[in-house]
């Protein structure tokens, strides 16, 4: 069974001054983010800048990252949307490509009901031999995967994660009761990291983990070895910067952050802006506090 690691980046998608996707960049960025405790990569996701990406880019950007990874951690593709035959066609490219999973998000704007969820997802599971990591973001998809859908789907065999980011410790705690023991969950927010760990989850896909990598891993390391007080005080020390990084739409703030931290990984594409001079300015205080 693949499994994903404890600490797996949600990568952004470098881009050159003109908005084109630098692959240069991209690969600089691979090695980085391997370099500095990330598990697994999540290539085009919402922090990857999905939305924005054509098929043929995220393609282009799937073959980049695996050719920059060389096997070295296991590479997840941003498969998932709101056509499932749209995604199926892509995961299949996917598999083609050489990922070594697909992430699958709850289909956005089109709000479908649980019994919608279940056969979008049991489709596309069904479309490929790849591990498949759901992801439940009813903050963005407008649509909340239940967990009694989610344990239904990790019935399916190659269904073997999710992203949980509800925000609902509840919600987690009665998936990890109701799936078997090899179904892995995630934190979909990096300030929950350490409470989904403490009620039996496997980790975190991250966005801070960009510029505190290191800090993330240790934080999972002394929670392991039972040192619970140090985790807890690692964790406080490391939540504000995990706020700062939202405190505009990402990924806008972490791309700042690489900045700040002397790795350019250029702007974001519109609708998303830049961040102002105050933003800036808060961010800069928060990586310093850190760093």
């Amino acid at each position: 069974m693949v499994h994903f690691g404890r600490v797996s980046t949600a990568m952004v998608t470098p881009f050159d001054r003109k908005g084109n996707i630098d692959f240069t960049k991209t690969t600089k960025l691979v090695n980085h983010l391997i370099s500095n405790g990330t598990d697994s990569l999540v290539v085009a996701g919402t922090t990857g800048e999905s939305p924005t990406l054509s098929t043929e880019e995220k393609i282009a950007l799937f073959k980049q990252v695996v050719k920059a990874a060389e096997g070295r951690v296991p590479v997840i593709a941003g498969t998932g949307s709101n056509n499932t035959y749209a995604s199926i066609e892509l995961t299949k490219k996917a598999e083609e490509i050489g990922m070594d999973g697909i992430m699958l998000v709850a289909p956005y704007y089109s709000k479908p009901n649980q019994a919608g969820l279940f056969e979008h997802f049991h489709s596309i599971a069904n479309s490929t031999s790849l591990p498949v990591m759901i992801y439940n973001i009813p903050g963005r998809a407008a649509v909340n995967i239940a967990p009694e859908t989610i344990i239904e789907l990790s019935k399916v065999e190659n269904i073997i994660a999710v992203k949980e980011a509800s925000g609902d410790l509840g919600a987690m705690a009665k998936i990890i009761e109701g799936t078997d023991e090899t179904f892995q969950l995630y934190s979909g927010d990096d300030g929950l990291a350490l409470p989904v760990l403490a009620i039996g989850g496997n980790g975190v896909v991250s966005v801070a983990s960009h510029v505190i990598g290191p800090e993330m891993q240790e934080m999972v390391r002394l929670f392991e070895e039972g040192d619970h007080q140090q985790a807890a005080t690692l964790h406080r020390r490391l939540l504000p910067l995990m706020g700062g990084l939202f405190q505009a739409p990402s990924p806008a703030p972490v791309k700042t952050a690489l900045q700040m931290t002397g790795f350019d990984v250029g702007s974001v594409r519109l609708p998303l802006v830049p961040l102002s001079e105050q933003e800036r300015s808060s961010l800069l205080s928060l990586l310093e506090s850190v760093k």
